[in-house]
């Protein structure tokens, strides 16, 4: 289910609630309103500050989500989500659309922590349950990847996110949603999505 953490005690680094608010240009009296509202940074004058080091409850995030959401309309967090991506740092072995769509779990668990503690172990490639996935599985023989996306976040949002990654690496790529499957803007727990080339 959208907009609902999966577990207590989970926050969200900074760093990735301002890259949210950068790639937000559109609408920023709808985010800095939510966010504010929500306790998620520091109203200064008419502006929201973001400390990039700090880390933020998810379920106030995910509140000031979901208002966001309802204000601007599926189309505009698919929007989001393109933009997002945009302002991430691949690493050097990040190369094509596979590895690029691979990548996408392990940065959101290194986004995420739990009892004070990253979900994603760099030293040991272990991530910590809580927080779902962003899956990754690549259709043998085929150049398609098929990502079941399990967590709080908005369906249209992650359909962004993945569109954005792929075209970053493969510009004839294409991202789409999978109707015959549970989704989570009705209520499941993910949403499947395609991605070719």
């Amino acid at each position: 289910m959208q907009f609902r953490a999966f577990e207590p005690g989970v926050e969200v680094f900074g760093a990735s609630v301002g890259a949210f608010i950068d790639a937000f240009k559109l609408f920023p009296s709808v985010i800095l309103k939510c966010l504010a509202k929500n306790g998620i940074g520091t109203m200064v004058g008419k502006n929201v500050e973001i400390d990039r080091g700090r880390w933020y409850p998810q379920e106030a995030w995910l509140a000031a989500w979901e208002e966001i959401a309802t204000s601007v309309g599926p189309r505009a967090c698919y929007q989001i989500g393109r933009q997002v991506p945009k302002h991430a740092v691949f690493p050097p072995t990040v190369t094509d659309v596979q590895a690029a769509v691979a990548s996408i779990d392990v940065a959101y668990h290194m986004n995420h922590r739990k009892n004070g503690k990253p979900m994603f172990d760099p030293s040991t490639g272990q991530k910590t349950k809580g927080i779902g996935t962003y899956g990754f599985e690549p259709v043998r023989g085929e150049r398609r990847i098929k990502s079941v996306c399990e967590n709080p976040y908005p369906c249209d949002f992650d359909r962004g996110l993945l569109a954005e990654v792929a075209g970053r690496f493969e510009l004839q790529s294409r991202v789409v949603h999978d109707d015959g499957a549970p989704c989570r803007s009705k209520g499941a727990s993910s949403c499947t999505y395609t991605v070719s080339w």
